[in-house]
């Protein structure tokens, strides 16, 4: 099975709701949180819509939530297919969502116009392996902010991770049952990269069915990851635990000097 991080996704786009317990009460949750996140940091006078471009938008899941919040989203995605249907849930939901396929690497020609935030969630920049290709993603990151515009990620916490390397996530059971998510990781003897095995378990008229997909993270640390940001010229990097701030996920902010 392809490894890539463009298949992953093109695969998953149409089961990704799935992994949610409700996926529309994520969608609001997360967007309520993130823009609460946001605004706190986001000090900078703005007398227009301040503009936002989601660099990972999946199939909308923050984008969308953003979008409600009363930011002007533009969401672009590596994989056509969750770019599609992100656009349609928006639709559902109300708002318009601007964008379409673009890699984090080459965001400055895949992407037109310049953000107040740059936002990029779910784990999403773990996917590229090497330093080169970090620090390609926030050199085009950075390219495409205002200045003293604001940059938030999320990722696991890779630094307590990395400590035991678990084989697998706790699986997740939804639908009184019928409905089991949980992922098993494969780690890399000699690197800090493992291969996740990604299974969607559901029972349908009493027969199971299950939809695996597969692809590979590195295990990023918040000061390896630190650096590279640091490298492409950004400022006021701060980690911000969920202890802190209430999101599933560590987050990393930064400034545009």
């Amino acid at each position: 099975m392809n490894e890539s991080a463009l298949h992953f996704y093109d695969e998953l786009a149409e089961n990704y709701h799935l992994i949610f317990e409700e996926w529309t009460r994520a969608v609001i949750s997360q967007g309520d949180t993130l823009s609460r996140i946001i605004r706190s940091k986001f000090t900078t006078s703005v007398t227009e819509e301040i503009t936002l471009l989601d660099c990972s938008c999946g199939i909308g899941t923050q984008a969308i939530g953003l979008a409600l919040n009363g930011f002007k989203v533009t969401a672009t995605d590596l994989s056509p297919v969750s770019v599609e249907r992100a656009k349609k849930e928006a639709m559902s939901f109300g708002v318009e969502l601007n964008g379409g396929v673009a890699d984090f690497r080459s965001l400055d020609k895949d992407v037109s116009g310049m953000f107040h935030i740059v936002l990029s969630a779910d784990n999403a920049i773990p996917h590229l392996l090497a330093d080169e290709d970090l620090l390609k993603a926030a050199s085009n990151m950075y390219d495409k902010m205002e200045n003293n515009g604001l940059l938030l990620i999320t990722i696991r916490d890779y630094d307590e991770l990395v400590k035991l390397k678990p084989k697998a996530t706790e699986p997740r059971i939804f639908d009184q049952g019928k409905r089991i998510v949980f992922q098993v990781w494969d780690w890399e003897e000699e690197s800090a990269t493992y291969l996740t095995n990604h299974f969607i378990m559901q029972e349908i008229d009493g027969v199971w069915k299950t939809k695996h997909n597969k692809t590979r993270y590195r295990a990023l640390l918040r000061e390896e990851f630190s650096r590279i940001l640091t490298q492409a010229g950004f400022s006021s990097i701060e980690w911000l635990m969920p202890s802190e701030t209430g999101y599933y996920q560590p987050i990393v902010t930064a400034r545009k000097k």
